[in-house]
């Protein structure tokens, strides 16, 4: 039956959420059903990590059957003139690592919402829109993917225009039509990909059936991968489809921003690792030079942007094209290390992202500014949140001992690796040409990150107001503590997140990239 399977309450537990915020009378009960609500999807996800790493021999069994997709079923949900729709689940450690990082963040979201305005409506739209991105992670039917998918996009226009700052209706519009554009692609795309699905007209949507089929012409793969890649990649900020995200991010609420930086441009990447990758492999393999320099672009480009910007925002938003490039970048690899290290950043850029813009939410609350050049002291004024930030720009910079680390570290190793291969099997220097640029980024990042700190926490202190603000509230360093304490964890354990992820690459599992490796 439905509800016995496990996955279904990452969709059901939103939408009680959402019944309760509809039916609350007062504040006190909307932020009891935001926090309630999150910290049971947090549970749900650990629960399923504990499932994943002690299996019982059937669920074993079962996801052998399924291509490693744990908890898997399916459900008819539309099969009129041969559509086929259905609702089908599954996961395996890539989605349950993006679980948790979205219920994590939809938690931490909820503190740092704690004196928004007109908070039914705003919460109504945010768990509408972390509905769609739970969705999204549990699915593995295309149709319904991509309805998930819409349902996490279509909030974000009125959580920007309504509750957002600066030129937030112009941010808000750019936003959405370069998204709904990458959407138009996308479909085109899943649309082409279902025709294709099957030699003998037996159309699926099934991701695992698809690629099982193996159906999909090579000439076809070059026609479609670009198409899903592209419609992915925009959300995930590929160079040059990247222009709404630093007006987006600027005009956009602390919480939203949290929400769209740390978990919705994570959509991109694992869209195009689960669909454009997965299961048109020969083009991904082939094409993947176009991409690469695209990727290549974004990392460098988003470092050196967020290098000469003074807002706050904008630099944290300039640093998430460069890292959510990286990702796409190490994907385009198709090395077994690359990835396991392109998923690595998918959650470190996440937290810290979110630590970010949580931060300098609360600073900008305090101050009402976000230009750098106005503040200056705010170590001795609010030192936790000081101190915050400077744990975040150490794990944006890549200091050992904290996420950024460990991801980084993994994707160069395995970017290298790939590289090297290449060249020596006469196959061309370019992986190991735009390795070597990537790595690069490493240091434009040490150059804004500690720009930033020096101008904003040390130094004179630019208005004499600012000397009368006070430190974080409880419910402030509760929500960042806690991503302060996530970001440490994977830095300190990264062989328990790496070998929840790495089992994905398994080729036996996921052979429809182990054929390139």
């Amino acid at each position: 039956m439905l509800f016995q399977n496990i996955l279904i309450y990452f969709v059901l537990i939103p939408l009680i959420m959402l019944g309760g915020v509809a039916l609350s009378r007062n504040i006190k009960q909307i932020r009891a059903v935001a926090v309630i609500g999150s910290t049971a999807l947090i549970a749900l996800s650990v629960y399923l990590i504990y499932q994943w790493l002690n299996p019982t021999p059937e669920a074993a069994e079962l996801a052998a059957a399924h291509d490693g997709m744990y908890h898997y079923a399916s459900w008819k949900w539309f099969s009129a003139q041969g559509l086929n729709i259905n609702l089908t689940v599954g996961v395996d450690g890539v989605s349950i690592a993006m679980l948790l990082l979205s219920s994590i963040i939809l938690f931490t979201g909820s503190f740092a919402s704690w004196t928004i305005q007109q908070p039914k409506a705003f919460f109504l739209w945010l768990i509408l829109l972390s509905t769609g991105v739970f969705g999204f992670f549990i699915t593995i039917d295309l149709f319904t993917m991509f309805m998930f998918y819409e349902v996490a996009l279509i909030p974000m226009y009125l959580l920007i225009g309504v509750w957002g700052s600066g030129k937030k209706n112009y941010s808000a519009m750019k936003l959405t039509l370069m998204l709904m554009g990458g959407s138009a692609f996308l479909m085109l795309g899943l649309i082409g990909i279902y025709y294709h699905s099957s030699a003998d007209g037996h159309y699926t949507w099934n991701l695992l059936e698809i690629a099982g089929n193996n159906s999909i012409s090579t000439g076809w793969q070059y026609f479609l991968f670009p198409m899903t890649f592209v419609g992915f990649g925009v959300l995930g900020a590929m160079f040059p489809f990247h222009t709404w995200s630093p007006d987006g991010h600027a005009s956009a609420p602390t919480a939203v921003s949290m929400l769209h930086a740390g978990v919705l441009m994570k959509l991109g990447g694992y869209g195009c690792f689960r669909v454009a990758m997965y299961l048109m492999p020969q083009a991904a393999n082939d094409l993947a030079w176009i991409f690469l320099i695209l990727t290549g672009i974004s990392v460098v480009y988003g470092a050196f942007s967020a290098c000469v910007q003074t807002d706050l925002k904008y630099i944290n938003a300039y640093s998430s094209v460069s890292h959510c490039g990286l990702v796409l970048f190490a994907i385009l690899m198709i090395n077994t290390t690359a990835m396991t290290g392109a998923i690595m950043q998918m959650l470190s850029h996440g937290l810290m992202t979110a630590l970010f813009f949580a931060l300098i939410g609360m600073i900008y609350g305090r101050t009402h500014t976000r230009d750098i050049t106005k503040m200056g002291g705010m170590m001795k004024i609010m030192p936790y949140l000081a101190v915050g930030y400077v744990i975040a720009g150490m794990a944006s910079l890549g200091l050992p001992g904290l996420s950024g680390f460990v991801a980084e570290m993994t994707i160069f190793v395995g970017s290298f690796q790939q590289g090297m291969t290449d060249y020596l099997a006469g196959g061309g220097s370019l992986r190991l040409v735009f390795t070597v640029i990537a790595c690069c980024s490493i240091v434009i990042t040490a150059v804004y990150i500690l720009r930033v700190v020096g101008k904003l926490l040390f130094g004179p202190v630019q208005d004499k107001h600012h000397l009368e603000l006070t430190d974080a509230t409880w419910w402030e360093r509760l929500s960042t503590a806690t991503l302060i304490i996530c970001v440490a964890a994977i830095g300190c354990f990264p062989n328990f997140f790496e070998n929840l992820i790495r089992d994905t690459f398994d080729p036996e599992i996921f052979r429809a990239i182990a054929m390139n490796f």
